[in-house]
């Protein structure tokens, strides 16, 4: 078994994310990201891609959701989105909002 400092290393990333995924793990089946979204930061691209789905956490703050869908996602809320559909996150709080993204193969998109 193996920890992971995901927090440290999102803050010291230049876009507030950081993804444990293959390099940490060896698994090319799934992947998790936590990322910080600034106070009035927006346009965080929510888009699995094809054969892919994910499930976003909302960890700390709220976050509006725009695109093909629309919806606050609160605090302890979570949404599952796959494939080609695609939404953005929006910070409209005071303070940073913290999400957690996690993702895999879709039952279709085995490679």
């Amino acid at each position: 078994m193996k920890t992971f400092e995901l927090k440290d290393k999102a803050q010291k990333s230049e876009n507030g994310e950081y993804i444990l995924g293959f390099e940490e793990t060896g698994s090319h089946a799934c992947y998790m990201m936590y990322g910080i979204l600034r106070s009035g930061e927006n346009g965080r691209l929510i888009k699995p891609g094809s054969g892919h789905e994910e499930m976003v956490l909302a960890v700390k703050g709220d976050f509006h959701i725009t695109g093909n869908y629309s919806a606050i996602l609160k605090k302890g809320s979570a949404f599952y989105i796959s494939g080609q559909h695609e939404c953005f996150l929006e910070n409209k709080g005071a303070a940073d909002a913290i999400y957690i993204i996690a993702g895999g193969h879709s039952e279709s998109g085995h490679h």
